[in-house]
């Protein structure tokens, strides 16, 4: 049997190791950027549901990235990663025409843009998600990867191409980047079906449309799961909103 003190040396080297002091300084990063003052009182109680320190210590997020919030919403994660990168990184939050261009969103973007100003917006049109090529180290997807088989006449949105998407996506990060994509758990099924009438989709189906890009699975979490959803309910169920079973893919593009 190897002596204690041999067993543990791996891992007093490993702490020592630049790698490790990247990470312990990332998760010091994150864990400030989540707690300091400033962030609305709406964005801080989707905390405790959302859980941003654990997922981007999970994913890997640093100080100095590039990073991008896919359909940022009102900015949530995008304000989080700001704080993040810091001074020497920059976070562009892409969000599609149809969605918070009213004098509501222009309102909440224009706070949020003084308040953090490594932080830009870029706007798109939804079926035509384009940015430029290697431009991204991270990326985080919050609940909106399925709406790439979504269809709405009344927001406007158009049949695409997932595919279209996800190569746009592979094109844009950089070699070694990282993508985080975090959606509401669905049944294996007919996809577009199934988004259009539950905003859920099967995580299998982001798996095979990731990789098929090119994209290699790194990791995969737990950390929003929720045995007791029942699959076959809305999202916006009054039952289930908010406390959805919940699936984290960790994605990196190859060297």
């Amino acid at each position: 049997m190897r002596k204690l003190s041999a067993l543990l040396l791996p891992a007093a080297l490993l702490s020592l190791s630049p790698v490790a002091g990247q990470a312990s300084e990332g998760a010091s990063a994150i864990a400030s950027a989540v707690s300091a003052p400033g962030r609305p009182a709406e964005a801080v109680t989707l905390d405790a549901s959302r859980k941003p320190a654990a997922i981007l210590s999970f994913l890997g997020l640093k100080p100095g990235m590039h990073a991008a919030d896919l359909v940022s919403g009102t900015g949530y994660w995008a304000e989080i990663m700001a704080r993040v990168v810091g001074a020497k990184g920059h976070v562009v939050a892409y969000e599609p025409d149809q969605f918070y261009n009213d004098s509501e969103g222009t309102a909440t973007w224009n706070a949020l843009l003084s308040r953090e100003k490594n932080v830009s917006l870029t706007r798109y049109p939804f079926e035509k998600f384009t940015a430029p090529a290697a431009s991204i180290d991270f990326a985080i997807s919050n609940l909106n990867y399925h709406d790439q088989y979504w269809e709405s006449a009344k927001y406007k949105i158009a049949r695409s191409e997932p595919a279209d998407y996800v190569s746009a996506l592979y094109a844009a990060m950089k070699p070694d980047g990282i993508v985080g994509i975090i959606d509401h758990a669905g049944l294996p099924g007919n996809t577009r079906e199934i988004v259009n009438k539950l905003h859920r989709i099967d995580p299998a189906v982001v798996k095979a449309d990731f990789e098929k890009a090119g994209f290699v699975l790194e990791a995969t979490s737990d950390l929003l799961r929720n045995p007791d959803d029942d699959h076959s309910k809305l999202v916006f169920d009054p039952s289930i909103r908010g406390k959805t079973d919940r699936f984290v893919l960790k994605f990196r593009k190859p060297k």
